[in-house]
């Protein structure tokens, strides 16, 4: 099959097939690029690659197998007939053994010297630990993007003044860029995981049936020195500067539960921050992009609904939950190998990097354009400052010449008949205006204790700090990957 036809069935099984289920993740949400990293075409051009390698491998430390048969497995790498390969597993009931006999048709002479000493995990183990590599790099690239992004826009809004909050609950003012530090540390913390992750990972490479490497050890009649070069070969062969010194069957599915666990976390990064920018957009302080066409419901015209940062936050969710598939399929291996695993992975490690490489498709679309409406924040500020102010309208007070303790029961006195205005009538806040006919404050200047800007703290040189310190030198690192297109959102 050539590369355009290839091409082309690709998009037609994403999109065409309308008379059965698709998975939304590739559909609606994830990137091609992602998508084909997992695809059955580079699945088993990787088997075939692996097995190239094997072959390659072992002709290189003696034993006979000739320049020719390489070439004539190295020229159908690509080129697999999968319906072919589907009759096959019919018949035998194996994946793995289904592919051998659809590559040696292709490859007749060469027939004979394929998947010679391995077994069925040395294409299945190995091609997967290809696919993770590649997929967190795909992934370290857009937490990367991401925090730039967030890094501009909290440099932009270092020092807007904004409520903060804890429980929910009104309190300290922030600024809204030290706010964005707080999303984008969550994914400094996250890209650290993902760089700890990729500089772990190795290769199972030419184990054997139970991991003990018995298979090879026959071939090489004997000699553990061909056969720990056998191992390392291969794995150099496929991009790995090291194997796993021990495996059984598998690697250990601790592995994977790591990777998931990696991935959850970005989750749980990515949810965090559209939850905070559903409540913004809710409170109308920040809002996500929108397209000029884009309906928010389909009864009430006039909704603006966070569909991004929703969206972002249901694929986030997806994955975290995930990560458990991990830790279970960890936990319950048996001996050298169970088999338990297969269905579970076939699901969970594909679908929880096409969810994360969605997520942060949307995230860097939102990031990017962010609408921020500083009246509004000014406004929601101002209704609660009088209160957060006390402490300062107190000291004023006492610095006029007030009795410490005399200024304090009068705030608190008035606090309440002023929380008592907002809460019971709806009339706007009105305790500056109490204290400023009270006589005791006569003398103490109140209008300069409303400047939100006094208590920020040090907001503004934090968010400074931060994009010098820990962004610029990951900007740094990734400055070839910063620029590339973003992705179009398919839906």
């Amino acid at each position: 099959m050539t590369e355009a036809r290839r091409k082309t069935s690709f998009v037609e099984s994403r999109i065409l097939n309308h008379d059965i289920y698709q998975n939304p993740l590739n559909t609606r949400y994830a990137s091609t690029e992602m998508s084909r990293l997992w695809s059955a075409q580079t699945k088993h051009s990787l088997w075939r690659k692996l097995w190239v390698a094997l072959a390659e491998s072992q002709q290189e430390l003696g034993l006979s197998i000739t320049d020719a048969q390489l070439d004539e497995l190295r020229s159908h790498t690509d080129d697999i007939d999968f319906d072919a390969a589907a009759e096959y597993e019919r018949q035998v009931r194996h994946d793995v053994m289904a592919h051998v006999h659809t590559y040696r048709d292709q490859c007749p002479s060469a027939g004979g010297i394929i998947h010679l000493g391995a077994t069925s995990c040395y294409v299945t183990d190995n091609s997967e630990l290809i696919q993770i590599r590649d997929s967190l790099q795909v992934i370290r690239t857009r937490l990367a993007q991401v925090i730039d992004r967030l890094a501009t826009f909290a440099e932009k809004y270092r020092d807007l003044p904004c409520l903060g909050y804890t429980h929910l609950q009104p309190a300290q003012p922030t600024t809204v860029g030290k706010r964005a530090t707080l999303w984008c540390h969550e994914l400094v913390l996250d890209l650290e995981e993902v760089e700890h992750r990729l500089e772990a990972l190795k290769f199972r490479g030419a184990k054997g049936t139970t991991g003990t490497q018995a298979t090879f050890l026959t071939l090489f009649e004997g000699d553990h020195n061909k056969v720990r070069q056998l191992d390392r070969r291969v794995a150099e062969k496929m991009g790995f500067a090291a194997t796993y010194l021990v495996t059984g069957q598998t690697y250990s599915r601790k592995v994977d539960a790591q990777v998931l666990a990696t991935l959850s976390g970005i989750g749980q990064s990515a949810h965090k921050a559209g939850s905070d920018l559903r409540l913004l957009q809710g409170w109308k302080e920040i809002e996500e992009p929108k397209e000029d066409k884009q309906i928010g419901s389909s009864a009430m015209a006039y909704k603006r609904n966070p569909m991004r940062a929703e969206r972002m936050c249901a694929l986030a969710r997806f994955a975290i939950s995930l990560a458990d598939n991990g830790d279970q399929t960890a936990a319950v291996q048996w001996m050298e190998r169970t088999l338990d695993d297969s269905a579970n992975r076939r699901l969970s490690l594909p679908q929880s990097f096409l969810a994360i490489d969605a997520a942060l498709i949307l995230y860097r679309n939102i990031a990017e354009g962010l609408v921020v409406y500083p009246k509004v924040i000014e406004k929601r500020l101002a209704e609660e400052l009088p209160f957060m102010a006390t402490e300062e309208i107190l000291m004023a007070g006492v610095q006029a010449g007030g009795d410490r303790q005399l200024l304090h029961e009068k705030i608190r006195v008035q606090s309440i008949v002023a929380g008592e205005e907002v809460k019971l009538h709806g009339r706007p806040n009105d305790l500056i205006e109490r204290l400023k006919s009270d006589p005791a404050f006569a003398s103490a200047d109140l209008t300069s204790a409303l400047d939100a800007r006094r208590y920020v703290g040090r907001s503004p040189e934090q968010v400074d700090e931060f994009v010098e310190e820990i962004v610029n030198p990951i900007r740094e690192r990734y400055r070839d990957d910063l620029d590339s297109p973003s992705e179009e959102l398919k839906v």
